[in-house]
């Protein structure tokens, strides 16, 4: 695609979630999130394949159906109050926006068009869309928050993680793993909203992080579990880095995925919720479980070898120059947990 293209639909995209993120006004809001669709839908159809192309009307026909929503909610909202200020919202607009949102990011239980949205687009293309789309909706839940009803977000982020979970134990396509991860980490992201606003932006961002780091350096060649078992001759010390991302994605104590975890943990035990903070505890052990199957396909069974060499013949890498920084920060903030906590 023509770089000029390209800029284009980037700004395009900024543009529309800043505007979203941004505004008071639920006409305002909508315009933004209208616009974040129609300049993510190039990018989902760059490929030209039929599965780009079921994806992309797939993509399209539900967010389009989510901002309807948004929009029918907003029109309630100013027929029964008078204004269209986001944050003075009656109970059927938060109902209504919330179950909207919830269709956006692909949170259970409307979750089921993600997974064959991301297996149809690039990796590329599939992580901005479980990374940077989730900025516009979820900044509309920040602006309701004191509206919400918290037992159905709970039961809701519950839902998420346990779908999340559950799904992802018989995949082998790493989009679709991807998918089912992003569907989990809505889950908590949805319970710390409901404690805690600023450990949701810390949720989000922890999450964001550790998706890049995981799936950057595997964008190119890893399509499937196989496809990632045959790259340790290519850059040992790039796929072990990368696994040991993954680990921090799952959640896994020493590393910095863990750090959002122990502290939605800790407000949840502080609530007094000590059945949701099991329950959200346990959920999260079937995510553990596809990371580490997963990692151990890659790191620990021998790949198939082309030749009889050790490594295969490289003249220069394909990694990006940041993804050492990203690897490195998804792996090590957590002493920095406090800091950081407060400063979000």
């Amino acid at each position: 695609m023509n770089p000029i293209i390209w800029s284009l639909l980037l700004t395009s995209l900024m543009t529309s979630t800043a505007i979203t993120m941004s505004s008071t006004h639920w006409l305002l809001a909508w315009f933004g999130l209208e616009l974040n669709t129609l300049s993510i839908l190039p990018a989902i159809m760059k490929s030209h394949h039929p599965r780009a192309a079921e994806a992309a009307t797939k993509y399209f026909l539900i967010q389009v159906t989510a901002a309807t929503v948004i929009l029918l909610a907003s029109i309630t909202n100013a027929w029964q109050t008078g204004h269209w200020t986001i944050t003075h919202a009656t109970p059927t607009t938060t109902l209504l926006t919330t179950m909207a949102i919830m269709l956006k990011l692909g949170a259970a239980p409307v979750y089921m068009w993600y997974p064959h949205v991301l297996q149809g687009t690039t990796t590329n293309t599939a992580l901005f869309i479980s990374t940077w789309q989730k900025f516009a909706p979820l900044s509309l839940l920040y602006m309701t928050y004191n509206h919400l009803n918290h037992t159905t977000m709970l039961l809701l982020g519950l839902m998420s993680t346990l779908i999340g979970g559950w799904a992802g134990l018989n995949q082998t396509q790493t989009r679709t793993i991807l998918a089912f991860s992003s569907i989990a980490h809505m889950g908590w992201l949805i319970t710390a909203l409901t404690l805690n606003p600023s450990l949701t932006t810390l949720t989000m961002l922890t999450y964001t992080l550790t998706t890049i780091a995981t799936f950057m350096p595997l964008a190119t060649t890893a399509k499937t579990m196989t496809d990632i078992g045959t790259l340790w001759p290519l850059s040992p010390m790039a796929l072990t880095t990368t696994m040991v991302a993954l680990m921090s994605l799952g959640g896994l104590p020493p590393l910095t995925g863990f750090m959002p975890k122990w502290l939605i943990l800790k407000e949840l035990s502080s609530a007094g919720l000590f059945p949701i903070a099991t329950l959200l505890l346990l959920s999260s052990l079937p995510s553990l479980y596809f990371y580490i199957r997963l990692a151990y396909l890659t790191m620990l069974t021998t790949p198939p070898q082309t030749t009889n060499t050790e490594h295969k013949w490289r003249l220069k890498t394909n990694q990006l120059k940041h993804t050492p920084l990203m690897i490195t920060t998804s792996t090590l903030l957590l002493p920095l947990t406090m800091t950081i906590y407060t400063t979000t």
